[in-house]
């Protein structure tokens, strides 16, 4: 089934230059590139994509993290896309994720793993309809 994700490269990547490495690893694996765009999130946008955790301890520093730097959000669509970039972005602690993953591969620590993916299709819709309008997308 073809399905769309959204992809954030977080402030630690774009700080180091990652940003076209994590969309180069996403594209080889098959996913096509449908909307991209660099901004800076603020904290009413923060909060609103990560509503889901509101509630738990870490939801301050989430969202503090994410609206402290630019980031990229790209949505990508493919064959099971949803759940093929979850693997490829590896566990979200990168010292648990395996090699080769881009949380392994690029990831710091367990606020600062370089990447946001939707973990649902249903998420992913909501997500990107946070940050691209209809017609920011584009379908080959």
């Amino acid at each position: 089934m073809i399905e769309r994700s959204l992809v954030l490269v977080k402030p630690d990547a774009m700080e180091r230059g990652l940003s076209g490495e994590i969309v180069k690893r996403i594209e080889e694996a098959g996913m096509t590139l449908i909307g991209i765009k660099m901004l800076h999130m603020d904290m009413a946008l923060a909060e609103r994509h990560y509503a889901p955790h509101r509630e738990k301890p870490f939801f301050k520093s989430l969202t503090s993290y994410i609206s402290s730097a630019p980031i990229v959000a790209a949505v990508f669509e493919g064959e099971g896309a949803v759940e093929r970039i979850r693997k490829l972005m590896g566990t979200t602690d990168p010292a648990k994720a395996a090699e080769g993953t881009i949380r392994g591969d690029l990831g710091i620590d367990i606020e600062h793993n370089s990447v946001h993916g939707s973990d649902s299709v249903e998420t992913a819709k909501n997500e990107i309809d946070l940050f691209f309008k209809k017609d920011e997308l584009f379908i080959y």
